[in-house]
């Protein structure tokens, strides 16, 4: 147990810093931008208590925001994505997936299911933080142009990072 909150809070540290160093100075145009901070809330482990959870995202959401100089629209965003999370675990993975402490990694759980996770995750996220940043329906085709992008960059950086840190799995019984 303690090895996990280890390489979680690493893996936080690590995520925000990129974040705030590297990701907040690209973008494209100020429609597209990276937000690969949230890979973090996706490789949680599984067994987390949902109120830890939402605290968990919630002070993600805040740190970033702090960073940003947006007040609470990180929050939010990462708030909604733990709900995302929480709901499709419930009707993806089998009962005694749910309540082990396995890490959601591309390499335990496959292809199929994490690109997907990935995929959704990344789209109810961000559509949650721009539409609770403009709050407004006024320039809809340019905010869904900003979500779509955003999501193809965040998701493009996301794989990246996995490809970088995949991990065969160890077959005892070969």
């Amino acid at each position: 147990m303690g090895r996990i909150i280890i390489n979680n809070t690493i893996r936080f540290i690590i995520l925000i810093m990129l974040q705030v160093a590297l990701f907040k100075n690209i973008g494209y145009y100020n429609l597209a931008t990276p937000f690969p901070y949230i890979l973090f809330l996706f490789l949680l482990p599984i067994g987390v208590p949902n109120l830890l959870l939402y605290v968990i995202a919630f002070l993600t959401g805040l740190t970033v925001d702090a960073f940003y100089d947006t007040i609470g629209v990180h929050a939010a965003a990462c708030v909604a994505l733990v709900w995302f999370r929480v709901f499709f675990h419930k009707i993806t993975l089998e009962a005694d997936v749910i309540n082990s402490f396995e890490t959601p990694l591309w390499s335990e759980m496959g292809f199929k299911w994490y690109s997907t996770y990935i995929l959704l995750g990344t789209l109810v996220h961000h559509l949650a933080l721009y539409f609770v940043e403009v709050f407004s329906f006024q320039n809809i085709l340019y905010t869904l142009a900003s979500v779509g992008l955003s999501s193809i960059f965040t998701i493009v950086v996301i794989f990246i990072i996995g490809i970088l840190t995949y991990k065969r799995k160890s077959r005892l019984g070969n």
